[in-house]
């Protein structure tokens, strides 16, 4: 298993990510075309806050499910709780020490459709079909 170690742009909020990073992605939405958004997906177990949690703002918007964290002092986003796998992240690479995002493959996701909150979604669909 690799370990990684991550902050945002000042330092103040410094994480740890164990886990092997086998793809990239990247995603369509509104908020992750805007903030350019190269992202890894990692169970919350693999992700472990080191410094400046009480530094952390969260953005969250449409259903309130996905929640994402950016550093309060510099602006950066560092990585998100994900809407479709709320027991996942999506952890910014870029964001990541001695990480080459060349290195691994990147596939682009569909998040336009996750905006939509569908009346009629079945209550044991989670994530993206879900209002909450």
């Amino acid at each position: 298993m690799s370990t990684y170690r991550g902050s945002c742009h000042c330092g103040a909020v410094t994480f740890r990510v164990a886990s092997e990073v086998t793809e990239l992605t990247t995603c369509d939405c509104s908020l992750c075309r805007q903030k350019n958004a190269l992202m890894t997906k990692v169970h919350e177990s693999a992700l472990t806050v080191l410094s400046g949690e009480d530094l952390l703002s969260v953005y969250e918007w449409n259903t309130h499910r996905a929640k994402h964290f950016f550093c309060s002092r510099c602006g950066v986003y560092t990585f998100h709780r994900k809407r479709a796998a709320p027991d996942h992240f999506g952890v910014n690479v870029f964001c990541l020490e001695d990480f080459d995002p060349t290195s691994v493959p990147v596939r682009a996701t569909e998040g336009t459709g996750m905006s939509v909150v569908d009346p009629n979604a079945r209550s044991q669909w989670l994530g993206p079909r879900e209002g909450g």
